[in-house]
């Protein structure tokens, strides 16, 4: 999850001049990774709670621009997961979010006009671009899923980013965004009146959720 590991790190940025972090920054890393991987294996009661302490250890400094940081974290994955809010728990803190930030919630949530292209991390730069780059080109498979997230929100999705978005939730046993990618590719399925695709499609899903 390397672009998650680099927003983790911003997260945490700061206070390398110090012979020891303070706890509350290796608190809040671990409990946003934990919540990163659970939320995407489907396990949303232990990711609520991941979150929560999340929230509790960066509260403790009183500052709103680190929340925000952390919410557009948690918007991110839904994204990845289809899971489309316009990011609303980070809007009441957006106020106090670094540039970086605000363009990069505007990219999650499809506002495209609004987003400063230079600020955004380099693999989503290219999404952008007057020609259509295919998600399958990102190397990260967290990042390559939030790129496939904000293209079907700004309608610029291709059939082939879906089946790499679906392939990449699959090869990594994300169990949530491989649910949402199939449930696109079952639609897309029914609509063409493919009925070989349909029963595929309704097989790999069935699988999927056998043990949730």
């Amino acid at each position: 999850m390397k672009t998650l590991a680099l927003t983790l790190s911003l997260l945490l940025a700061g206070c390398a001049s110090q012979p020891l972090s303070p706890d509350w920054q290796g608190n809040a890393y671990s409990a946003l990774d934990s919540f990163t991987s659970t939320y995407l294996k489907g396990n949303t009661r232990t990711a609520e709670a991941d979150f929560a302490r999340v929230r509790v250890e960066i509260s403790s400094t009183g500052r709103a621009d680190l929340l925000a940081r952390a919410e557009l974290v948690r918007c991110a994955v839904r994204v990845a997961s289809l899971e489309f809010d316009d990011c609303a728990a980070y809007q009441p803190f957006a106020a106090e979010a670094a540039k970086t930030e605000q363009s990069y919630a505007a990219y999650l949530t499809a506002r495209w006009q609004d987003v400063d292209v230079a600020l955004l991390p380099a693999q989503h730069r290219v999404m952008l671009g007057s020609s259509a780059t295919p998600v399958s080109t990102i190397e990260d498979p967290l990042a390559r899923l939030i790129a496939a997230g904000a293209l079907l929100q700004a309608g610029r999705l291709t059939p082939a980013d879906t089946v790499s978005a679906t392939e990449t939730a699959s090869a990594q046993g994300w169990r949530r965004p491989l649910l949402a990618w199939l449930g696109v590719q079952l639609k897309s399925a029914q609509e063409a009146g493919d009925k070989e695709g349909v029963t595929r499609l309704q097989r790999r899903i069935d699988v999927a959720s056998s043990s949730l």
